[in-house]
């Protein structure tokens, strides 16, 4: 998905949008912080600090800030397919 939307919207810089937008599943870090780290029954949107509400919606936000764009988009993308685990658990 993040590489699509790179080639599509990011064209002419496709390899550092997709990078970038790559790199944000760094934010799965904050699982560490659960117990257990792993549960697959549990979902990550609105449990985890960094996949709360006022994440996403700071995130959202971001999207709003040039340097920042591509970063927003991918911890948006990131979200969402979060959220789309979620729906189908």
């Amino acid at each position: 998905m993040p590489g699509l939307i790179a080639w599509i919207f990011f064209r002419h810089q496709w390899i550092r949008a997709w990078l970038i937008m790559g790199a944000t599943m760094i934010v799965d870090v904050d699982h560490l912080l659960a117990t257990p780290v792993f549960d697959p029954n549990r979902c990550s949107i609105g449990f985890h600090p960094l996949h709360s509400y006022i994440a996403i919606f700071i995130y959202a936000l971001m999207v709003l800030l040039p340097k920042l764009r591509i970063l927003s988009i991918g911890l948006l993308i990131h979200m969402l397919l979060d959220y789309l685990d979620c729906l189908t658990m």
